[in-house]
């Protein structure tokens, strides 16, 4: 019995030293990824972790049988081919964009820029008077796709007489990408004043303002336009929809939020993750973790977003909704229209995070402006309230009960409601639901965990 215990022992210690040196070489090579920012798609780090591990076992094994160098380098083959599997491309790696919706005109503009953006028009329709000033609507994201459940929104302010343009940011959807160090929120807000210059060429006489819809990220770029007095100068109207942290200061807030959401509620999404993939996994986990750059080596920016689906934005999507709604999420879009950029999107977020104080500038805003906000927000709810307290063009708040941050949600009468509320606001009629919060109501309304 002992030398059966005795060989258990041995056999069980063998192992265990197997595994062990698996994971020190994996360590080391992510190590390597990171130290390298992912250069040569991994493959330099990959080499170094493979020599390394074959110096120590030829090293180790010189007065070894040859059973025995054999065995030790198992676990260096093992690692080797563990490691080998982040540096081979499983997505494509030229940008595959989604094809052309047959719903709606998909126009490609060229802005002043240099941005390339894929741009679809909703002209008025139905018997409801018409608006004479366009509605320009911007996604969030921030470097996002517009889903088909935005799209059926945007018909439904067609049909209450809106004329809508809606385009998708540089790098999303079926717009055009950009170097990844030339995304940012300034060029955000530079790239929606070449699109209202387009806008405006479709006028008569080639002028006119245009109303501008912001929603989430789409939201912030909106807030930091009407503080750039030029970009502001061409904004008729400003409709603020549950706006994400408009620059540093109000970025590193944290804390209350609305009422219970659906994340961690919800059924796990269907569909194909792209992060079960190794190589994914690595390179949008570490990302995420600010351990590899938004440019990194690892993955082009293409493949990234080639690679990326619906599924990997998991709980985030959960988030949007209310916890009652949590077992009757809708569908928001299709494999083939959903597009995001990770890497993009987090290039934008730090920017915004980098920038100093916007409330000198926005306190100087004279649009007339109206805030949005979810009853069910995952959003912080200060992000919301900052705006509120330095933009003086905001006349009016709507808190919107029984929806989560995605307002228009395509559930019971969800998308008449909002829809109602901007109209209202657009065509300067009494507003369907209170002023609430007011800025006086901030601090009770914050109080109350509303």
């Amino acid at each position: 019995m002992s030398a059966f215990v005795l060989r258990l022992v041995r056999s069980t210690a063998r192992v265990v030293t197997a595994v062990g040196a698996v994971v020190v070489l994996t360590a080391v090579f992510l190590l390597l990824i990171v130290l390298t920012d992912g250069a040569g798609s991994g493959l330099p780090a990959w080499c170094v972790t493979a020599v390394t591990g074959a110096a120590v076992v030829i090293r180790r094994g010189r007065r070894r049988p040859r059973a025995a160098r054999l065995a030790l380098l198992l676990p260096v083959l093992l690692a080797a081919a563990l490691t080998a599997s982040v540096c081979v491309p499983t997505a494509p790696t030229a940008r595959r964009y989604p094809p052309v919706l047959p719903s709606v005109e998909t126009r490609h503009w060229d802005l002043s820029t240099g941005s390339r953006v894929a741009v679809y028009h909703y002209p008025p329709t139905g018997s409801a008077p018409r608006s004479a000033v366009p509605l320009v609507y911007l996604n969030g994201g921030p470097v996002r796709g517009i889903s088909l459940l935005d799209h059926r929104f945007l018909r439904l302010l067609a049909r209450q007489g809106h004329d809508v343009y809606a385009y998708e940011p540089a790098g999303a959807g079926r717009s055009g990408l950009l170097p990844m160090d030339q995304y940012s929120i300034s060029r955000s807000v530079r790239d929606l004043a070449a699109v209202l210059d387009h806008v405006g060429a479709t006028r008569p006489r080639g002028r006119g303002d245009a109303d501008v819809l912001g929603f989430s990220s789409g939201a912030v770029v909106l807030t930091r336009a009407l503080a750039t007095p030029a970009v502001a100068a061409r904004i008729h109207r400003a409709i603020i929809a549950e706006p994400g942290p408009m620059d540093g200061p109000t970025a590193r807030i944290d804390g209350q939020r609305g009422r219970p959401s659906a994340r961690g509620l919800a059924p796990a999404m269907n569909g194909p993750r792209s992060t079960h993939v190794p190589r994914y996994a690595v390179a949008f986990g570490l990302m995420r973790l600010g351990l590899l750059t938004p440019g990194t080596g690892l993955i082009g920016q293409a493949e990234g977003d080639n690679a990326f689906t619906a599924a990997d934005l998991g709980g985030d999507t959960a988030s949007a909704y209310c916890a009652r709604d949590a077992h009757r999420i809708p569908v928001e879009d299709t494999a083939g229209n959903f597009s995001f950029s990770a890497a993009a999107s987090l290039r934008v977020q730090q920017t915004v995070k980098d920038s100093p104080s916007l409330v000198p500038r926005l306190r100087r805003s004279h649009v007339p402006a109206m805030l949005m906000i979810a009853e069910c927000s995952a959003q912080v709810r200060r992000w919301a309230t900052a705006v509120l307290a330095a933009d003086p063009g905001i006349r009016r708040t709507q808190y919107l009960p029984g929806v989560g941050h995605h307002l228009w949600n395509g559930l019971d009468d969800n998308n008449r409601r909002a829809a109602a509320v901007i109209t209202a606001f657009l065509r300067d009629e009494p507003a369907p639901l209170p002023d609430y919060p007011t800025r006086a109501d901030v601090p009770a309304f914050l109080r109350a965990h509303k």
